[in-house]
């Protein structure tokens, strides 16, 4: 057997909630990078150059990373890791903590739930999470936009300082800008992620092809991860757009995506695909592997 053995007492709901939002970070500490690629092929093309910037184009996610390294240096891949952090603990903790908890309120505390129910309750959870996260998910957004370039003028130097900055210009509603496409993205990335994990997991365990532990944690989280970036990478692209806009750019997200679909065609809404499933299938990996390691070594440890 590979990882720590299951235990006989069901997870509690708070080692669920903190060992999601560990497992969380130790996933960003290791793909934020790819999500930093991510984010700048995903709002090439939107925005006029600077006089600094006209020379730099991104060609795919490994050239991003290449260039961001040889122009910004390589502490730019970690552009808004902190607030990075902050989204995860507040982020995943609901959306990935509470699953089983609202799985089984829908089910009426049944052995077995339909893939109906999955879906309603990864809905619910990915919803009640941004509308909690949201602020940390606009500023490591902007952050990770952020060309460090001299010559270039900073939107932010810190953390605190972009929350403040976004409040004190944007207002209340700066910070939780792009909610609403956000929480459609995230209730879309949510179910199908942890729908999809779940229906893995009990198919591989159900034909006996692995046991409960990290080879089947592995792979039910990979293949979460691409089929998760399939179904929602067109909504991650205006998110991220809409919420990196300086105000009156759009005037809402459907504004967003049709200007996108008007002046950059169909292709716009897979920009940073690559990236998307490099990160999205390395996070899951990390994060879905070191939760279910997390929460045996919490109830062991108890």
């Amino acid at each position: 057997m590979v990882g720590m053995k299951p235990s006989d007492t069901p997870p509690t709901l708070g080692v669920k909630l903190l060992s999601a939002g560990s497992a969380a970070c130790i996933a960003d500490l290791v793909t934020f990078p790819l999500d930093t690629a991510k984010v700048r092929l995903q709002i090439q093309g939107e925005k006029v150059a600077s006089e600094a910037t006209k020379g730099i184009r991104y060609r795919g996610v490994f050239g991003t990373i290449s260039t961001m390294i040889r122009t910004e240096g390589p502490r730019s891949l970690y552009n808004g890791l902190v607030a990075g952090l902050q989204r995860q603990m507040c982020f995943a903790s609901i959306r990935i903590g509470f699953y089983d908890n609202v799985k089984n309120f829908y089910s009426g505390g049944a052995d077995t739930a339909n893939i109906g129910i999955r879906i309603l309750a990864g809905c619910t959870t990915g919803a009640m999470a941004v509308s909690f996260a949201q602020p940390t998910d606009v500023v490591k957004v902007r952050f990770q936009a952020q060309v460090n370039l001299t010559g270039v003028a900073r939107r932010y130097t810190g953390t605190m300082q972009a929350y403040k900055h976004i409040f004190n210009h944007e207002g209340i509603r700066g910070l939780w800008k792009g909610c609403l496409p956000n929480i459609t993205r995230n209730a879309l990335v949510n179910c199908t992620e942890l729908v999809t994990y779940d229906l893995i997991k009990e198919a591989i365990l159900r034909h006996n092809l692995l046991s409960d532990n990290l080879p089947c944690h592995f792979a039910s989280a990979f293949g979460a991860g691409f089929v998760t970036t399939c179904i929602a990478s067109p909504v991650d692209v205006v998110k991220t757009r809409y919420m990196n806009s300086p105000p009156g750019q759009y005037k809402s997200a459907i504004n967003c995506a049709w200007t996108m679909a008007t002046k950059e065609g169909p292709t716009a809404f897979y920009k940073g695909f690559v990236p998307s499933f490099l990160r999205l299938g390395s996070w899951n990996v990390v994060m879905f592997v070191s939760f279910e390691q997390l929460k045996r070594v919490m109830m062991a440890a108890a």
